[in-house]
Formats: C-alpha cells, sequence, structure tokens
C-alpha cells in the first residue's frame, strides 16, 4: 500500500482530488488527557497519507484548511469523536462531513452492529484486522503492523459511504442523516464542554 508520513502538517503540494476519508489515532478517548498522535487520511484516488505529531506540537496549517475547506467532503467513522479531538487539538473547524457510523445506525435497523470492522465485513466481505487498536500510538517510530492497521481504518470508507448513501435514500432517509451530519459539530462542542453524557433533548 502506498503511504506517505508527514511530520507535523501536510506536504505543500497535497491536493484533494474529491472525499478525503480521515480517522486518528490517540493515546486514549479523553482529549483532556489524551494527545492526538496521528491522523490518517485517504483520498480518492487511493493515496494514504499519515500526519504524525509528537510532543503535543499542533501547527498544520495546511491540514486545518483542509479540514476546513467547504469544497472538499470528509468521510469519518465516528465521527463525533474525531471532530473533537481535532477541534481540540488543532483548532480546526471539520465540514463538510458524512459519518458512516450515524448512517449504519440510521439505514441498518436490522442489527446493533455498527462497527467499521462489521461494516466491512457485511457490505464489502473484507475482514479488517483490529490488533493494533490499543497500541502505543505516542511512539516517535510506529511499528510497520501500526502502520497497516491505520491505513486499513481509512481504505474503505470512500466504498462504504457510496453503499451507505444508496441505501439511505432507498429508503428515505438521506435528508435525516444529513441533518445528523450538519450538527455533528455542535455535537463535539458539547462533548469538549462537559455533556458528553447526558441528554440535553431529554425531559
Amino acid at each position: 500500500m502506498d503511504v506517505q508520513l508527514h511530520r507535523g502538517d501536510l506536504p505543500a503540494d497535497f491536493r484533494a482530488d474529491g472525499p478525503v476519508a480521515i480517522d486518528t489515532e490517540t493515546m486514549g478517548l479523553s482529549p483532556a488527557r489524551d494527545r492526538l498522535c496521528l491522523i490518517q487520511l485517504r483520498t480518492a484516488g487511493g493515496q494514504t497519507h499519515f500526519v504524525q505529531f509528537e510532543n503535543r506540537h499542533y501547527d498544520a496549517p495546511r491540514l486545518c484548511a483542509l479540514l476546513a475547506d467547504r469544497e472538499v467532503l470528509k468521510i469519518f467513522h465516528f465521527a463525533r469523536f474525531d471532530v473533537a479531538v481535532l477541534n481540540f487539538f488543532l483548532g480546526a473547524t471539520v465540514g463538510p462531513i458524512w459519518c458512516t457510523k450515524i448512517a449504519s445506525k440510521l439505514v441498518r435497523t436490522y442489527t446493533d452492529r455498527h462497527s467499521l470492522k462489521e461494516l466491512t465485513r457485511e457490505i464489502l466481505g473484507v475482514e479488517l484486522q483490529k490488533q493494533e487498536q490499543s497500541s502505543d500510538w505516542g511512539a516517535a517510530t510506529l511499528t510497520q503492523a501500526q502502520l497497516d492497521y491505520a491505513a486499513g481504518d481509512v481504505l474503505h470508507l470512500h466504498a462504504l459511504k457510496d453503499h451507505l448513501q444508496a441505501m439511505l435514500q432507498r429508503e428515505g432517509r438521506m435528508n435525516l442523516a444529513q441533518a445528523c451530519f450538519d450538527f455533528l459539530p455542535v455535537r463535539a462542542q458539547l462533548d469538549l464542554a462537559g455533556w458528553a453524557e447526558q441528554d440535553i433533548f431529554a425531559h
């Protein structure tokens, strides 16, 4: 797999040729405690780029410009977490957003299994290897197994998005999905501000 590893920011010659699939690797699930270590991006043309951050240095203007570019769709799986992390560490405003996990929950109502591994298995017939999910992403030098795992997390997002979008349109739920995608930056801000576990819409 063709993977380019960059330190601290995207290269000046990076060009998005359509929607970009994005994922993040952190030291844990609490942005206030666990730092952002790696961002994976895969272009529609099939190029995979990693941006690695060291020692909490997060000055990445080219990456932030891409994340905020309204002409480039960003595809995530569980965007709620990634968008919050990108905002917390980079100060990035992310959009527009497409989330395969939200789409799956809205249209694959015949199951309660909505992980990336389950989606790729059912929809694409691909078995993802997840052994490196809980590993030391803060290491200065990542192992080949970590790099392969990280690349796999963005490898299939374009195909999953296309399949799930067709299902949403078939079931008449695309408008509802789009409204959820549009709300994600606000949901991420609520998480960061302390309302991660509370449903503010409840009575």
